[in-house]
């Protein structure tokens, strides 16, 4: 196992690993029990120095000829994601975003348990959505101490999402995983990880536009 922490490994290394992570367990579903580095990076148009360089982060060497043994690579880098270990988290704002997140399964394999979805507005509250009940925001910092709960989802209103954020941080939060759009201001001692989506929309276009230009 490596003695590289996460915080000190490029971002686009982190956003590579988990690509990584499905290939091999496709793999090792089949049957498959080592791999090379040609062969991840073949899978994701990169070159193999690119992809040695990154599962290295990990620990895990490969060897001359054979390549990577898949089932301690997987280990490795799902261990290094922290990954290996169930983390519980709060889903604030349960709506078309926070509805379709609470329904998604894939957190699991991700070592991400959602205990439960809290919202201000009346007509959600009470809900039974992703087999969570929603709850009153009332409820959340006492939840967040009893159920040891240190991470959010947060998929608020671009307006209501700094006080939200603040309401978290009182609970106890420390990790916020914010898909609105707005910059939250928050303790140095919180971590956040802020997914735009119109920011991600916008790379997008820009990408279509510059290959319909060719």
């Amino acid at each position: 196992m490596s003695d590289t922490k996460p915080s000190a490994v490029p971002f686009q290394t982190i956003r590579r690993l988990p690509n990584y992570l499905r290939v091999l367990r496709k793999l090792s579903d089949d049957g498959v029990k080592t791999v090379s580095s040609d062969q991840i990076a073949a899978a994701h148009g990169q070159e193999a120095i690119q992809v040695r360089k990154d599962l290295s982060y990990t620990g895990v060497v490969g060897k001359p000829r054979v390549g990577y043994e898949i089932a301690p690579l997987i280990d490795a880098i799902a261990g290094f994601l922290g990954w290996d270990n169930t983390s519980k988290a709060f889903l604030v704002g349960v709506g078309h975003l926070g509805s379709a997140l609470l329904g998604y399964k894939g957190f699991e394999t991700h070592g991400l348990d959602i205990v439960a979805a809290f919202d201000s507005n009346p007509a959600r509250v009470g809900l039974e959505i992703g087999g969570k009940v929603v709850l009153e925001m009332d409820h959340l910092t006492d939840l967040a101490g009893r159920m040891h709960v240190h991470l959010a989802i947060m998929t608020v209103p671009y307006e209501a999402a700094q006080e939200v954020a603040d309401q978290l941080v009182l609970a106890g939060i420390q990790g916020i995983w914010n898909f609105s759009s707005a910059v939250l201001s928050v303790p140095p001692s919180v971590v956040v990880q802020n997914e735009d989506l119109s920011a991600g929309l916008a790379a997008l276009s820009a990408k279509v536009a510059g290959v319909s230009k060719r």
